[in-house]
Parts: structure tokens; sequence; C-alpha cells
């Protein structure tokens, strides 16, 4: 079988090292480049669901919490006015300007930010305490919770992935490219009768698809002078029914997605990723968002799986524990608890890992969540 149908880019990303003193002339030239390469692909025949930027660690052109303020909003109406659809103020590593990053994000409609919590062997314990102060309160800004999807807590992630949240960038302006892609999986895992020989399938289907996008990748960067730092290859999930990685899953026979068998197919396809001849960058691995699939937020729905499984396949595969809705009352004391166990996965594996965490106010495990966004399928509450 080959793979011809265009596949759906989820985000063209451009890092680049924010000056405040110059943004006002960077950023509509950022959003020149992005939307001729957004009209590159599209006239090719692929989607681009986003463009977006994400400059290095705001720490670095830090002033006061007040410019920082000042400069975040400025960042949300020069992006809406040059088409840019989000911006990543990228990451902080000290603990005592975490607790500012509630505010970058109730005050600003496109804007985006992260916690560091670990960055080599050490956990940041104070780090985590205020990540989740931050994630209790951001919890409150909308009725439904919905502010923690521009939030997220991370461990030893690098610099330079093109997805969203956990975004940031060092080094010279560069693009990377996201896809949306578990369709692959689906496909791939169909009718196969091994997990040998759904790996060897699977390489065949991403190589080809992947090539394509590289080499017109490379022909923007080449008219641009705009540096290409790769495609991250990670498996992003889709709201469409037949497009779930958890369906993708269960067509390799071991079982439905939370039984025995799911940690095995995890671990296909990360391994698989590894060996796609591309240039890779970001975390190449798989994102499980139980809010971000319709398989994935069916299974939880019937009870197949929990946080604990979740972090179970982050041992194999991917990016952590992503758009998880918890109870509106669940205690900082257990988050942090769930944090520590992420930093110490991440620190002992030596992987990159983050958590995008989303408690409903007033909402008790079981009950349904009520977001109305088109990037999300609502599920039952997990419990902690």
């Amino acid at each position: 079988m080959e793979y011809n149908r265009a596949m759906k880019i989820r985000t063209i990303t451009v890092g680049f090292n924010l000056n405040p003193e110059t943004m006002e002339t960077r950023i509509p030239k950022l959003g020149d480049f992005l939307k001729k390469a957004r009209g590159v692909f599209e006239e090719i025949g692929y989607s681009v669901q986003t463009v977006r930027i994400a400059t290095q660690p705001w720490g670095k052109y830090y002033v006061s919490e007040r410019r920082m303020l000042e400069l975040a909003g400025k960042m949300d109406r020069l992006t809406e006015a040059v088409g840019i659809d989000y911006f990543n103020l990228g990451t902080t590593f000290k603990p005592d300007r975490i607790p500012l990053t509630y505010d970058l994000i109730r005050e600003t409609f496109r804007g985006f930010c992260t916690a560091t919590i670990c960055d080599g062997e050490k956990i940041n314990l104070k780090a985590a305490e205020q990540t989740v102060k931050v994630i209790k309160k951001l919890s409150c800004v909308d009725p439904d919770g919905f502010a923690n999807l521009r939030f997220a807590a991370l461990f030893n992630t690098e610099p330079g992935s093109p997805f969203y949240p956990a975004a940031y960038h060092r080094g010279r302006t560069s693009f990377a490219i996201g896809l949306e892609n578990s369709d692959l999986v689906g496909d791939a895992f169909s009718g196969v009768r091994s997990p040998d020989e759904a790996s060897r399938k699977l390489k065949r289907i991403m190589t080809r698809a992947y090539r394509k996008i590289e080499k017109i990748a490379e022909s923007v960067s080449h008219d641009s002078g705009i540096q290409y730092d790769g495609i991250d290859v990670s498996v992003a999930s889709s709201v469409n029914p037949h497009e779930s990685i958890a369906t993708g899953f269960e067509n390799m026979g071991l079982g439905i997605f939370g039984d025995p068998g799911t940690l095995t197919a995890a671990k296909v396809v990360t391994d698989t990723l590894r060996r796609i001849p591309v240039k890779r960058c970001g975390y190449s691995g798989l994102m499980l968002p139980v809010l971000e699939d319709d398989g994935l937020a069916r299974r939880n729905r019937e009870g197949r799986f929990g946080v604990t499984e979740l972090l179970l396949y982050s041992a194999v595969c991917g990016t952590g524990l992503d758009t998880i809705p918890l109870p509106g009352d669940v205690s900082e004391k257990k988050l942090y608890a769930l944090l520590l166990d992420i930093a110490s996965l991440a620190v002992k594996l030596n992987k990159p890992l983050s958590a995008r965490l989303m408690p409903v106010p007033g909402k008790k495990a079981g009950r349904m969540t009520a977001f109305d966004f088109d990037y999300f399928v609502n599920t039952r509450i997990m419990r902690l």
C-alpha cells in the first residue's frame, strides 16, 4: 500500500529571538514569511491549520512584571494584525517568575507560555510548587477551565519543537513543521499480523509522506533564507473519529486502547519514528492528548485507562500528560505529586516530557466536560 493523501499540517512555527525594541517591525516580517510558506503548501494541496511563532525563554528579555505584561499585550495585538495564529513566550527556568505566567496568559488571547520543572538530572521542587499554583489559578479564569490549554509544565524539554505549548527557541531564526498524522498509524496497522510488520509498514508510509513535505520545506527555506530545522515527526492526533490514534492502535489487533498490548503499540510507533530518514526536531514521539482525540476521549468515557496508564505509556513513547481533564477541586498536593512523578520519569529515562493539566471548576471525576472548542472532544473527567 502506498500513502497518497496530502497530510494535514498542524503548524508551521518560526522560532526567533525577541528584541522588544524591534518587535514592531520584526513580527510583521515573520507574518509575511509564514503567509508565504502557508501559501506554498496550500497551493500543492496541503491544509495548514495554524502558523505560529515562539521566542527564546522570556527571562532573556525580562525587565519587570509590568513591562512583561505590556510586551505580551503588544504581541497579542501584533500577531493578530499580521495573521499569526498564536505566539509562545517560551519557558521560564526561575521558580520565582512562574507566578507571572498566570497574568501573561490571562491578559492575552493567543499567548502561550510554560514553566520548566527539570532540566537535566535535578528536579526543581520549588518550580513544581509554583507551577501547581498557576494551574489551579488558571483553572478559574474560564468557567470550563479552558485557560490551562495555554500553559504547561516542561521536563527536560529542548528548544525547537513546533508544537505548542512546549515550543521555545534558541539560536538563529528558523522554522519547523508539526503534522496531524494519526491517520497514518491507522492505515499502517490495518491488517498487520505482527508488531514487526506494523513497524515496517508504518516506516514505509511515513517516509514517503514526510519526504514530500521536507522537499517543499527545503525549497521554502532556500527562497526565504530562513533556516529549516526539520519536522517534528510526532504522531499528533485528531478529533475526527476515523483518524483517532486509539483506533490506529486497535487496528494492530492487540486489543482495545487501554488494555494489555497498548504499551507495545506505543513502543512500535515511537521506535519507528526514530528511523524515519528525514531531518527531525522536537519531541518526535507519540502524543496521547485525551481531549484532542476522538478515540481517546471515547475510551476514557468507557473507563479503559487512567492517568497512571498514560504515564506508563509515556515511559516508552511520548510527551507526557496532555489535555487531561481533572476535577475542579483537585488538591495542590495531588497535582504536586503528579508533577514530581512526571519529573522522576523524565530524569530517570533522560527524555523530554510535558504536562498540560486541566482542572474543570465545579466538576467531579466521572462528570462530562463541556468545552466549546473545535479541536476538543468532550469526555469524562479523570480521577487523580
